[in-house]
């Protein structure tokens, strides 16, 4: 396939940009400090496990790892001291920016994008953090890096906003990105590169046109080769086999489950993935691809990719095909075939018209299901759906995939399972993972809200998009701030933010603010 003119231009930009900031260390800290690592993490000498990892070595590696080897075994070795001797934790970043009551929640939300915005000159020597070309837009919080699929949802607040600044950078480093590693990371660290999150480089590129930043067909190569790591071993697949992203199903029709290339426990949350697998009678290394799994889903966690008793230690991730994954995989297959013919590229247009048109009636055959009227994950190994409705089966809409009566479905399902007080819940079960009842998500509000409305569901829509903007409002009224998630259960005089999961419940918050700025525009 011929290259987009820009592209190559494109690259050499982005790298000679990067060239001027610090690099990243070539290993993973788990890699890296080895022992060191185990040490730190087993014993919490921080309270939370990203703390570690997010740190910037003060020393070269290799000789803080041989001091380590020279002092440990001494009596009076004290493992705090020697870490804060030899590294220095990510500061808090640093903004004159104070939150006025009095200011409208518009205004709060664009006065924050400079206080989200991160640039990657100040980046650490030898840390975890990837170098970037461009400043980049983080969550808040824990959260110091930019997140794939966090980012489309920020993106649309900054659309909103008028930030086309900040647009063209976002755009120029998820290129950068798929250029450099074939994929976009999870996050840009260097813990994070085993694994993507779900796939919406190709919402993105048509953001990117519709605000004028740059023409999606630009983007062409890297949408192709997205598409690549994602199917990458799938074509030799027989029914019933499975390679990383890849499943085979028994009809041979090919659909996708979340992988990590690796086994291990996942270094920003070392300590919490080895209890859980000493509390499981499974080998530790399955459960540990099972927990990493979840975290590429974006969905960490919930009982969605659990067993029937819905508790962390049953996750079986892996064994799960997703009905929003293989959806944002259609719009990627859908948009490539549409590209490729704005390029005259008969023969890939033709390939991914087919790919798009297959993984729709794959979609009909394993993620429909007549018996609920809704979208259900499919569970290939015990070859059956999944019983508990999610917020995922808005997704198809979202994409437009759904048949009318397949959206109107969904609409009664939406209805009667997941709408509550404040908004769309995530899931029916509530059992204290933060991806389930009763919190309540911004992109899937977003997804929902624009899905239904598209499919003649005008008064759902809009009823979801009030009931969120009154529970997001409420919060900002009393504390000031945007968070990560919305206990969407909560009466409407008693709104507050969600609960649950690894880590206290975060402010900024990216795609809070993106989401919302949107809707408020709309």
């Amino acid at each position: 396939m011929t290259e987009h003119p820009h592209a190559g231009a494109d690259a050499e930009r982005h790298q000679a940009r990067v060239a001027r900031v610090a690099p990243a260390d070539s290993l993973t800290p788990a890699d890296r400090y080895q022992e060191l690592f185990v040490a730190v993490q087993m014993q919490r000498v921080f309270h939370d496990s990203k703390t570690f990892v997010d740190c910037a070595p003060l020393l070269a590696p290799e000789r803080i790892l041989e001091a380590y080897r020279a002092r440990h075994d001494q009596p009076d070795f004290d493992l705090a001291g020697f870490v804060h001797e030899h590294f220095r934790p990510e500061a808090a970043h640093e903004s004159d920016y104070v939150s006025d009551p009095e200011r409208s929640l518009v205004e709060h939300i664009d006065g924050l994008w400079g206080v989200l915005t991160r640039q990657p000159r100040e980046h650490p020597v030898r840390s975890s953090l990837l170098p970037l070309p461009n400043p980049y837009v983080v969550p808040g919080g824990r959260f110091g890096e930019m997140y794939y699929w966090d980012s489309y949802f920020t993106m649309l607040g900054l659309a909103a906003s008028g930030r086309r600044d900040l647009l063209r950078h976002m755009a120029d480093n998820f290129a950068y990105l798929i250029d450099t590693f074939g994929h976009v990371p999870n996050g840009n660290r260097s813990y994070y590169l085993s694994r993507s999150q779900p796939p919406v480089f190709a919402l993105m590129t048509e953001l990117f046109e519709r605000e004028g930043v740059r023409e999606a067909l630009a983007y062409l190569p890297r949408l192709r080769r997205e598409h690549a790591f994602w199917m990458d071993g799938g074509g030799d697949l027989r029914p019933g086999e499975v390679h990383r992203h890849c499943v085979r199903m028994d009809d041979g029709a090919l659909l996708n489950r979340y992988w990590d290339d690796r086994d291990t426990p996942r270094e920003e949350s070392y300590l919490e993935d080895v209890t859980t697998a000493r509390a499981c009678d499974r080998p530790a290394h399955e459960v540990y691809r099972e927990l990493r799994a979840g975290a590429a889903s974006g969905w960490d966690f919930s009982s969605r990719w659990c067993g029937g008793d819905g508790a962390l230690t049953s996750i079986r991730t892996t064994a799960i095909v997703p009905v929003d994954l293989n959806s944002f995989l259609h719009k990627l297959e859908e948009q490539i075939a549409e590209l490729g013919a704005a390029a005259g590229d008969e023969a890939a247009a033709s390939e991914f018209a087919h790919r798009a048109s297959a993984r729709r009636h794959a979609v009909d055959r394993w993620l429909w299901s007549d018996a609920h009227g809704t979208y259900l994950d499919y569970d290939w190994r015990d070859g059956r759906a999944r019983p508990q409705p999610n917020a995922a089966m808005t997704t198809p809409l979202y994409v437009g995939i759904a048949s009318p009566a397949q959206a109107a479905g969904v609409a009664n399902a939406v209805r009667a399972r997941l709408l509550d007080r404040g908004g769309l819940a995530t899931t029916c079960v509530a059992n204290g993972q933060q991806w389930d009842r009763p919190n309540g998500w911004a992109p899937l509000q977003w997804m929902a809200i624009l899905g239904l409305a598209d499919y003649g569901e005008a008064v759902l829509a809009g009823d979801i998009r009030r009931r969120w903007l009154r529970t997001v409002s409420d919060v900002y009224r009393r504390e000031g701030k945007l968070v990560e998630k919305y206990d969407v259960g909560a009466a409407p005089d008693d709104a507050h933010g969600g609960g649950g999961g690894e880590y206290p419940l975060q402010d900024g918050f990216g795609w809070t603010n993106g989401v919302t700025r949107m809707l408020l525009q709309g």
